[in-house]
């Protein structure tokens, strides 16, 4: 599975697969206009893999894409809502607003990071705080986004735990976002699980719109 594209000045790029042998995959990624000069983008998790765990995410995708100009915590809550008789899913959510700033929110293990040019190699210069439970079963009370600051040219990238979490290093972000996301599918995928990466660059206001 891959899909691209632009929202304002926001480049993003998906890429995913179903664990070996199965149809159907658990992860899922969200990517919403939310209004204003905002992107909304999440990664689910389904827990497991397989139709059961598909069904999950696809509720917490059908609730992000009904409520996308709410807050963070309130969509988390509106998700943990939704998927109250299913196995549940691990969820980030991350939001780009107007200002140039990153707004994020975890709960469970789909990594958030945002990566940007550095002499050598990419640097990590920011990573989610990620809250433990399952989205849908055990919520964790008084849940809280962070914000950080984004530059033009800076990488966010999700990841769910199908996917090898040491692979920042060997990015070239020269390249699209479509180009990233197959090669970190490609190179860093685990064969004993789903597995879907995101990617979402900042252009700046004055680059390329939609």
């Amino acid at each position: 599975m891959r899909e691209d594209g632009f929202i304002g000045a926001v480049e993003w790029a998906v890429a995913g697969r179903a664990l070996p042998g199965q149809r159907v995959s658990g992860d899922r990624s969200v990517v919403l206009d939310a209004g204003g000069g905002s992107v909304l983008f999440a990664v689910l998790d389904g827990l497991g893999h397989g139709a059961a765990a598909a069904d999950a995410a696809d509720r917490a995708a059908q609730v992000l894409s009904e409520n996308r100009a709410e807050p963070l915590d309130v969509l988390m809550l509106l998700c943990h809502r939704a998927m109250a008789d299913t196995r549940g899913a691990a969820v980030s959510l991350a939001l780009f607003d107007s200002a140039e700033r990153l707004q994020w929110l975890g709960v469970g293990n789909v990594e958030s990071r945002v990566v940007a040019a550095a002499p050598g190699k990419p640097a990590v210069r920011a990573s989610a705080l990620l809250v433990g439970g399952i989205v849908g079963y055990l919520l964790p009370p008084n849940l809280q986004s962070q914000t950080v600051p984004v530059r033009p040219g800076d990488l966010l990238l999700m990841s769910t735990d199908g996917i090898v979490p040491d692979y920042a290093d060997g990015i070239d972000l020269a390249k699209p976002t479509s180009e990233i996301t197959a090669d970190i599918l490609a190179k860093h995928s685990k064969d004993t699980d789903d597995a879907l990466v995101l990617a979402a660059r900042h252009r700046g206001h004055t680059g390329h719109t939609a």
